[in-house]
């Protein structure tokens, strides 16, 4: 396909977690290479978004702004998908990119098929193979692979799940994951403020073991959530830890979390972090607590055990390669599994030296070189 004029590429993503790992390939971008590139945020988190963007300095050109009190999936899903008819309508773009699989990049990615857009998935693949867990992100991501015309996969096995579901080799690309390039990118941002960080958690005792605990999975409201409170109070109360848990914004996270663990002098139940916190904190951890994807990525490539609080994960390349274990809600086994690591140093090295499958911090690069293949 040959443009006269510069191809028009929009970026659509609504959540932090997309907008960490979108920033990398915006700014690549938009260092020269022949794009036109337009930004569109659905607002599908809101404080949490606009903490990645003000910190990587991207400015969105357009901001549907649906965020609202408790909203549920059936607001995100019509809210976005009316906003980005007029945003396309406008733009009129040759390629619309979106990223992972919050409603956010699933609605994005019908609208521009509605449309007759071209669609990039960037992290295309993944698989739990149960729809219900993460839910709604299998559904959204597998929904996405077949309406989109260019695969971005993160690695092999990836690949692999798409090639299985139908989806035509020639448009799938193993790239590795742009998580490793903001990683890297923020790594250096952050070089030279050790004492500013320092200052922001002065509460911590460096004598003790640094548990960052992230949590915020809607598979886990209710009793899973409870249990998760549970397992980490029982863990404070016998072990000489500082447990930091930056609490989500969710109310069905933020009532048990705050019920059960509030007022333990070492659970330190904080305000969400903006990014380059949060990479601070993870590289001054002994060992982090997720049921997040983007740390079972992260985490690695700061040398750092991760347990993985979730019956199934996606990211099973992790859990193969021996950086992440995935270890479930339940109470006994979290604090079986957060016990042993901080009581067996062989097991803790084998996980801490294990090597990072998830990429090298090159991802947008290729990806840019792909696209504008494709686009020129």
């Amino acid at each position: 396909m040959i443009y006269k004029t510069t191809p028009k590429m929009i970026t659509i993503f609504g959540t932090r977690p997309e907008a960490i790992k979108m920033a990398p390939l915006i700014l690549k971008a938009k260092e020269g290479l022949p794009f036109d590139v337009r930004i569109c945020v659905t607002g599908q988190h809101n404080e949490m978004l606009d903490q990645v963007l003000d910190f990587f300095r991207i400015k969105p050109d357009y901001d549907i702004n649906i965020m609202k009190h408790n909203q549920s999936l059936f607001d995100i899903t019509t809210d976005i998908l009316k906003g980005l008819e007029k945003v396309l309508l406008t733009e009129k773009p040759d390629l619309v990119m979106v990223q992972g699989d919050a409603t956010s990049a699933f609605v994005g990615a019908l609208a521009a098929f509605y449309m007759k857009i071209p669609i990039a998935h960037i992290e295309a693949g993944l698989r739990s193979f149960n729809k219900h867990a993460p839910f709604p992100e299998e559904i959204n991501r597998v929904l996405v692979s077949h309406i989109a015309d260019y695969h971005f996969a993160p690695t092999a096995r990836a690949k692999e799940n798409l090639l299985n579901e139908g989806i035509k080799e020639d448009r799938v690309y193993v790239v590795g994951n742009t998580v490793i390039d903001a990683l890297y990118l923020t790594l250096d941002m952050i070089k030279n403020e050790e004492d500013r960080f320092s200052n922001d958690f002065d509460y911590l005792d460096p004598e003790k073991h640094l548990l960052l605990v992230t949590c915020h999975r809607r598979e886990s409201f209710g009793e899973p959530f409870r249990n998760i409170c549970l397992a980490l109070k029982e863990i404070a109360e016998d072990n000489n830890v500082e447990i930091v848990y930056p609490v989500h914004l969710n109310p069905n996270v933020r009532e048990p979390v705050f019920e059960i663990l509030n007022g333990r002098p070492n659970i330190h139940l904080i305000h969400p972090l903006d990014y380059p916190h949060l990479v601070w904190l993870m590289k001054k951890s002994y060992l982090i607590l997720t049921d997040s994807g983007g740390i079972q990525e992260e985490a690695p490539s700061l040398g750092k055990p991760v347990l993985v609080m979730r019956e199934v994960t996606e990211r099973i390349e992790g859990v193969e390669a021996g950086t992440c274990k995935v270890i479930g809600t339940s109470r006994e086994k979290i604090v079986e599994e957060t016990l042993r690591l901080l009581t067996d140093d062989e097991e803790y090295s084998r996980m801490a030296r294990a090597i990072n499958p998830y990429g090298d911090g090159k991802s947008s690069d290729r990806i840019l070189n792909i696209i504008k293949g494709v686009l020129y």
